[in-house]
């Protein structure tokens, strides 16, 4: 048992988990366990888990995780203050003479309300209480409809500021800025390979996404740009204050998320929406999520510190670093175990507990760090929508008026899951989706610049 106590680990958890324990608690009492019977066997001293409370101290000192609640805050409120409502039916007014139109504004609308809530739990809810009630209105086919709108919702994994991008970063070790540049080119091609699937359809199944009615269409000419700038305005520059500051240096991502629930308070106040009831349900969002992340991550602390003192990175590396193919088998093997072990897990869990054991092993095999966490991030991506699991359909099924069946919800993710899995394909077929941003940026020789202080330092210090 000694020589094999990583793989009786790994099992361990996996029968916790498929039993339905909470995984907090599940990988923390099965690190202490195993990390008690370790000590009996003489893998290791007890002095070894004396790196415990150094490990929890550096969770909660992490100034990186401190952006969570933040985005989390920022996106609970601009949910609550309607926001995505002004900006659905002014897009919806812009787009609705064309078949589908009411599809694209809520593609649209789901990519900028993305960029700045952070949380696919808003974006679904936000989108599917205005969007689902008007495409029932004017004849949308029902399966489309609610793929449209959880699909959508879920982009605001992959596109910045997400959550994910945040968490793989502090995960693999890399800095978030280049994590969220890096997530710009598979964030794009993902919305347009969505609008492309909606201009397929209005071809060949028009009467599926049929364009708004006249009467229908209150607004143009000046009025209706007039509207969607007003809409639109205001989102773009809260973008800019989250995204634009950390991209130019100008801010952390955890100084970003601040000025970004700043911002998003802002916003709905400028709306007259900001109450005290909306800031309390915020907060208390909030510190829910926020709650249950602390606690995973303590609990994979505790189970990854005995896992590494079982020598288990070295079982992972041995048992992944030999698949056929090199590089590419490896990336088809971790694909394709995350896309089935998402069907249990949320992506936190995954996150912190299998990325910890994949990247090391990854960088090893030569691959970027930064492209194997964004090919993570769109993988990642489909756990919200395949069924049964997918979180985005469990929100839009809390928001569904009762005629909506949950067979058309879970049937109408299908095609869309498809389409998700082609952009996990392009990433891997193309590089430079992801590495093209990271190139963009100018490279800095970090050993040449310390010279050249050092040089005009030594110039400024002789007398004249």
């Amino acid at each position: 048992m000694a020589e094999n106590m990583a793989p009786v680990m790994f099992a361990g958890l996996v029968a916790f988990l498929l039993v339905g324990f909470p995984v907090a608690f599940s990988l923390a009492a099965l690190g202490l366990f195993f990390g008690f019977v370790s000590i009996q066997l003489g893998l290791f001293g007890p002095e070894y888990l004396s790196n415990l409370p150094l490990r929890v101290f550096g969770i909660v000192s992490n100034d990186l995780l401190l952006a969570i609640p933040f985005f989390t805050f920022m996106g609970t409120i601009l949910e609550r203050s309607r926001l995505a409502e002004d900006l659905l039916e002014a897009t919806g007014q812009l787009f609705g003479g064309v078949p589908g139109g009411l599809a694209y504004a809520v593609i649209v609308v789901g990519a900028i309300f993305g960029a700045i809530s952070g949380t696919i739990a808003a974006s679904v809810i936000a989108l599917g209480m205005i969007a689902l009630p008007a495409m029932m209105r004017y004849g949308y086919h029902m399966k489309t409809a609610t793929g449209a709108i959880a699909a959508t919702g879920t982009i605001t994994q992959v596109i910045p500021p997400s959550l994910t991008l945040l968490v793989l970063a502090d995960q693999i070790g890399r800095p978030v800025g280049d994590m969220y540049a890096g997530a710009i080119g598979p964030s794009a091609a993902q919305v347009l390979i969505f609008l492309a699937y909606i201009l397929v359809l209005s071809w060949l199944r028009p009467h599926w996404v049929p364009p708004l009615p006249p009467e229908a269409r209150t607004l143009s000419g000046w009025a209706l740009w007039r509207r969607v700038i007003a809409g639109v305005a205001p989102a773009m520059g809260l973008i800019f204050l989250v995204l634009g500051t950390i991209f130019l240096g100008l801010a952390t991502a955890t100084e970003a998320g601040a000025m970004g629930a700043v911002g998003a308070m802002v916003l709905a106040g400028a709306r007259g929406r900001l109450t005290r009831r909306l800031v309390w349900q915020g907060m208390e969002t909030t510190m829910r999520l926020a709650s249950m992340v602390i606690f995973i991550l303590i609990g994979a602390t505790v189970f990854s510190l005995v896992f590494q003192g079982v020598d288990g990175p070295g079982w992972v590396e041995h048992m992944l670093g030999d698949l056929p193919g090199g590089q590419t088998g490896f990336l088809a093997a971790v694909m394709l175990f995350v896309f089935v072990l998402a069907f249990f897990l949320d992506f936190f869990e995954i996150a912190f507990i299998v990325v910890p054991l994949l990247a090391p092993v990854a960088i090893k095999l030569g691959i970027d760090p930064i492209w194997f966490g964004v090919l993570l991030c769109v993988t990642l991506q489909t756990s919200f929508m395949h069924p049964p699991f997918g979180f985005a359909l469990f929100y839009l099924r809390g928001i569904a008026p009762k005629e909506v069946r949950s067979s058309e919800i879970y049937w109408g993710a299908v095609p869309w899951v498809g389409l998700q899995l082609l952009v996990v394909g392009l990433v891997i077929a193309f590089p430079q989706l992801v590495t093209w941003f990271l190139d963009a940026a100018p490279e800095i020789d970090m050993d040449k610049a310390g010279q050249d202080v050092l040089q005009q330092i030594e110039r400024a210090l002789q007398p004249r």
